[in-house]
C-alpha cells in the first residue's frame, strides 16, 4: 500500500477493450516505459485498485484495470478511489474505454464510436468528492481529446469510426433487457455501464474525459447474440491499446483548447460543505 501520492500527466481507465492485453505492458508501441506496477493508495473511500505508472513520450500516466471494478467493493467507491487518486497526482487528462451494446440498429460489432454526449440511466448520480463544484454537463465528453482520438483511430483501424454518438449509462452488471433497449431507441445510440459517475467526477477534478467505446454485441432484441464478444476482446484489445497510447502522444498536455476548464463553477453551497468538513 501507497500513502505518497504519485505524480502524473494523464490518466487512462482501462475498460474490457484492453483487458486481453494487459495494457499498457503487452501494447506494441514505441516510447511506452513502464515505470512502476502494483501501485495501491490509502484513499478516504478505501484502498484503491491496482494502479501502474507509465510514461509516454515522457509524459507520465496512471492506468488500472476494468474501472477499478472488484468484488466487495461498490463501483461507487471503485470511481471515488480512481479520481480521488487522480485528483491528488494532479492527472489534467483522462481517456477510457470499454465493450458497449448497440441501441441504434445500424451499428454493428467491431464498430468504434467516440461518443459526444451521454444520458445517465444508472442510480449512481451523486458520487463526488466534495461537492465543492457546480458541474456544467454542456461538452461533458471533451472536445479536443475526441479529435485526438478519431484521429488516431483513423490510424489504426480500418473498420467503421464513428465522430460522434449517445451513449446511454445503466446499472448493471447484468445486460439490459429488450423492453429497456427498445425503451432507448431513438434516444441513444449504444449502452454501457462505465462513463457515469466517470464523467462527472472527471469535471469535478478538474481534468478533461473522452471515451472510446467498442461495440462488442447488439442490444437485446436487434439482433443476433452475445456469442462474438469473446472473441472481439481477444482480437481487438492491441487496436485498442495503440490507438489510446498514440493519441496521448499526440496530446499536448500543458496546453488545452478546449472549454473544459470554464465548465466547472464554485458552488454557493461551498461555505456548507466547509462547515460540515470543518466539524468532521
Amino acid at each position: 500500500m501507497n500513502d505518497e501520492i504519485i505524480k502524473a500527466d494523464f490518466a487512462i481507465i482501462g475498460g474490457s477493450g484492453t483487458l486481453s492485453s494487459n495494457f499498457p505492458e503487452n501494447i506494441q508501441s514505441t516510447n511506452t516505459k513502464i515505470i512502476k506496477k502494483d501501485i495501491f493508495i490509502n484513499t478516504p473511500y478505501g484502498i484503491s485498485p491496482n494502479f501502474t505508472l507509465f510514461s509516454i513520450n515522457e509524459k507520465k500516466g496512471l492506468t488500472c484495470k476494468m474501472h477499478g471494478w472488484r468484488s466487495g467493493v461498490s463501483r461507487a467507491d471503485a470511481s471515488r478511489q480512481i479520481f480521488w487518486t487522480f485528483r491528488e497526482a494532479g492527472v489534467k487528462r483522462i481517456l477510457s474505454e470499454g465493450g458497449v451494446g448497440t441501441v441504434n440498429h445500424l451499428l454493428d460489432p467491431r464498430d468504434l464510436v467516440i461518443p459526444d454526449d451521454y444520458i445517465d440511466l444508472s442510480v449512481r448520480k451523486d458520487v463526488m468528492l466534495d461537492g465543492r463544484y457546480l458541474l456544467i454537463m454542456r461538452e461533458a465528453l471533451c472536445r479536443e481529446l475526441r479529435e485526438s482520438l478519431l484521429v488516431s483511430a483513423r490510424k489504426h483501424y480500418q473498420g467503421r469510426i464513428f465522430d460522434r454518438g449517445i451513449y446511454a449509462v445503466t446499472d448493471g452488471r447484468h445486460f439490459e433487457s429488450p423492453a429497456e433497449i427498445a425503451m432507448l431507441k431513438g434516444q441513444a445510440d449504444i449502452v454501457g455501464q462505465s462513463l457515469a459517475p466517470e464523467v462527472y467526477l472527471a469535471r469535478e477534478i478538474g481534468a478533461c474525459y473522452a471515451n472510446l467505446s467498442f461495440v462488442v454485441n447488439y442490444g437485446e432484441g436487434i439482433k443476433g447474440s452475445h456469442e462474438t464478444m469473446k472473441d472481439i476482446f481477444y482480437d481487438d484489445a492491441q487496436m485498442i491499446g495503440k490507438i489510446l497510447i498514440d493519441t496521448i502522444k499526440n496530446i499536448d498536455i500543458n496546453n488545452k483548447k478546449c472549454d473544459c476548464n470554464s465548465l466547472r463553477k464554485e458552488t454557493l453551497l461551498k461555505d456548507v460543505y466547509n462547515e460540515v468538513s470543518d466539524k468532521g
